[in-house]
């Protein structure tokens, strides 16, 4: 026994001197990321399977190598779609988990408290969602892989003057008690009517709990527009979309990209003929976004998300947030090491500068002042319960520098 127990004494020591000397190579040390993601509450059924598309991207890195060498360590957090447990989630990456960077948060609500909570840490913030207009403001750590809905909402109205579709006088309803959708239906929608002289009245809104809209879409019908502009998530707009037709119109609905959900045409049903909306992401696009789109629903089917056959834009914003921040990684020479994640967080934020990424979502993708993407639109027609694809807009170029 004392001659095995000095045999393993000398080994340790002998290996203890050749770590001292770098000659036995070093474990190499995992990049943290997180992910603040919605798997319950308001948001679930449009947001749950973002999981989905970030552990696919996840998986493809690390059986290739990781990140530099590095395999990526995902932690995950459900906010449960309230804006106080985003910033929480924030706050524990930052401090507890030594997170590099953090996918997420999903909403514009969320993403409005656990911005600045980031900013304060120093860590960058991707969500896939946000889409209310000017949410990154003045946070040099947010960052954003998505069209604002003011954007989308213009590609709209361009592709209707395009194709000579008549919308002189037009009608706003929206959902009051959701964030995105209440400043869409107040603010957005009204200003770029008014930017493309189109008349209209009162915007009227409803809540999301609402059981019967047949009220408010009332007062849309007695004014009697060419179109009808709804702000709502996908389970609220069926509602509306349903009563308006119930009521008589007959006229196009239309919208920006916050209900342009592909796996929601059941809840619109064939009252939604000729409705037309604004999408960030088109599965058809090219052998990338049909290979990403089949890889989905197979994984989708495995884990009982039977209903999520087609990624919703919000999916493909969030598998190309990973290959975007492993790009801008590599770039910055991430290694992971905890005693360096500080200046590492900051090292990824400025790799982001000028970057130019290619992903399903787009092209050649570049990043305005505001760091928002300039992605392109894509303006999907609905016709007997199916996505058609009517018109496209290319991405925005970025100023140099």
């Amino acid at each position: 026994m004392m001659m095995i127990s000095k045999r393993l004494t000398t080994s340790l020591t002998a290996s203890a001197c050749f770590l001292t000397l770098g000659l036995l190579p070093a474990v190499a040390q995992d990049i943290t990321i997180g992910f603040s993601m919605v798997k319950s509450g308001a948001l679930k059924t449009v947001g749950e399977a973002s999981e989905t598309s970030v552990d696919i991207a996840v998986a493809e890195i690390n059986a290739k190598g990781g990140i530099n060498g590095h395999k990526i360590n995902l932690i995950k957090f459900d906010t449960g779609t309230d804006p106080k447990q985003a910033a929480t989630a924030t706050q524990k990456f930052a401090t507890d988990d030594k997170a590099v960077a953090i996918i997420g948060p999903f909403s514009s609500g969320e993403a409005a408290v656990a911005f600045p909570v980031g900013e304060r840490l120093g860590i960058l913030q991707m969500p896939n969602a946000a889409s209310q207009p000017g949410l990154t403001g003045n946070f040099t750590y947010a960052w954003r892989l998505t069209a604002d809905e003011g954007t989308q909402f213009s590609r709209v109205i361009a592709t209707l003057r395009k194709k000579n579709i008549k919308i002189d006088k037009a009608e706003i309803i929206y959902v009051s008690d959701e964030r995105v959708s209440n400043i869409s239906g107040t603010t957005f929608y009204p200003a770029i009517f008014k930017a493309n002289n189109i008349t209209f009245g009162e915007p009227v809104g409803f809540q999301y709990k609402s059981f019967d809209v047949a009220p408010q879409v009332a007062q849309i019908i007695e004014r009697k527009p060419d179109v009808v502009a709804l702000a709502a998530t996908p389970d609220s707009a069926g509602k509306v979309i349903k009563e308006l037709r119930r009521q008589g119109f007959t006229g196009r609905v239309i919208g920006s990209q916050i209900f342009a959900d592909p796996n929601a045409l059941e809840l619109f049903g064939r009252d939604a003929d000729g409705l037309l909306i604004a999408a960030g992401y088109w599965s058809d696009r090219n052998d990338l976004t049909r290979a990403f789109t089949k890889k989905f629903a197979e994984e989708n089917m495995k884990r009982g998300l039977t209903t999520k056959m087609i990624p919703h834009h919000t999916d493909a914003q969030a598998y190309d947030i990973v290959y975007l921040m492993k790009q801008a990684m590599e770039k910055a020479k991430v290694t992971g090491d905890p005693a360096k994640v500080v200046e590492e967080r900051t090292a990824v934020r400025d790799a982001l500068k000028g970057i130019r990424f290619t992903g399903v979502t787009g092209d050649n993708t570049c990043f305005n002042a505001a760091r928002d993407a300039q992605l392109p639109g894509f303006i999907i027609e609905i016709r007997d319960l199916k996505w058609n694809l009517f018109d496209q807009h290319p991405a925005l170029d970025c100023p140099a520098g």
